[in-house]
């Protein structure tokens, strides 16, 4: 998943330090990153502090294996070679690295939580970055703003040799599971239950753990769980929510063209035998 960068470490604590001349700078317009990408390589390269002129205010975002990664808070600036960068989007990269689209998608999250907490959402003044931790307060009012993290979840219903495959209706394209966002009040596994019932009208038992994954394109959390049906195995599907929901034989699952997301690493899974009922 994007998140397996091993033997990379990621070191997320915060510091508020300066960056040094070969820091790595993701700078990010309208959703999209400046990057060098080689499509044939699928290989990018995020421009490092010392390629900006004049150089952009930047705020540190995390490190990766002693490399430090810094967020551009402002649009000033640009590399000296302006024909090499571009901007991206992040969605279209298709990467051989995990590392580096872990860490552009890692910084989009932090951007985007940047960019809507510029003001206090309880007295409208204009926050300040606190210098000792990751957030923003309200000089006046004291209001203290952390980064958003949306918990969902992610559900393999199993049906015999069979697995619960969907498309949504808008978006992405590709074969995916249940998903849903956890709501106030609400246990992971209670959503599980809401979720495939909301969209499927089936009801599910056994509900089990699996993993997890952070997924910064949507600020989420994701929580993975398996979980068979309980009764009538009919589809009625959610046709303002998806275009397609059926029960797929396990070697008939089509997975998704990358291998990034928890939803695809599920359905592969399943698909080679490597889940079992508890």
């Amino acid at each position: 998943m994007i998140q397996d960068i091993f033997p990379e470490q990621m070191d997320n604590a915060y510091r508020n330090i300066s960056p040094a001349p070969d820091s790595r700078v993701m700078h990010f317009r309208q959703g999209r990153i400046l990057a060098a990408y080689d499509e044939t390589a699928e290989l990018i390269r995020f421009p490092a502090f010392q390629d900006f002129e004049p150089s952009p205010e930047c705020t540190y975002l995390f490190s990766i294996s002693g490399t430090s990664y810094f967020l551009a808070l402002t649009e000033d600036g640009a590399p000296a070679d302006g024909e090499r960068y571009s901007m991206q989007e992040l969605r279209g990269l298709r990467l051989r690295s995990n590392t580096d689209i872990f860490a552009a998608y890692t910084a989009y999250h932090l951007w985007n939580w940047y960019r809507t907490s510029r003001y206090c959402g309880v007295c409208s003044t204009k926050t300040e970055t606190d210098d000792k931790e990751r957030a923003k307060i309200c000089p006046r009012c004291g209001n203290r703003i952390y980064p958003r993290i949306n918990p969902a979840v992610i559900v393999g219903v199993i049906n015999g040799e069979k697995l619960l495959i969907t498309r949504y209706r808008n978006g992405f394209r590709h074969n995916a599971l249940v998903a849903g966002f956890t709501e106030i009040g609400e246990t992971a596994e209670e959503t599980v239950i809401r979720e495939v019932r909301e969209e499927t009208g089936l009801k599910v038992r056994n509900i089990r753990y699996y993993k997890s994954q952070p997924w910064g394109i949507a600020s989420d959390l994701l929580m993975g769980f398996y979980c068979e049906v309980d009764g009538d195995e009919t589809i009625h599907m959610d046709t303002g929510e998806l275009r397609y929901a059926e029960w797929v034989p396990r070697k008939e699952i089509e997975l998704q063209p990358s291998d990034y997301s928890l939803t695809n690493e599920m359905m592969r899974m399943f698909r080679e035998g490597k889940t079992t009922e508890r």
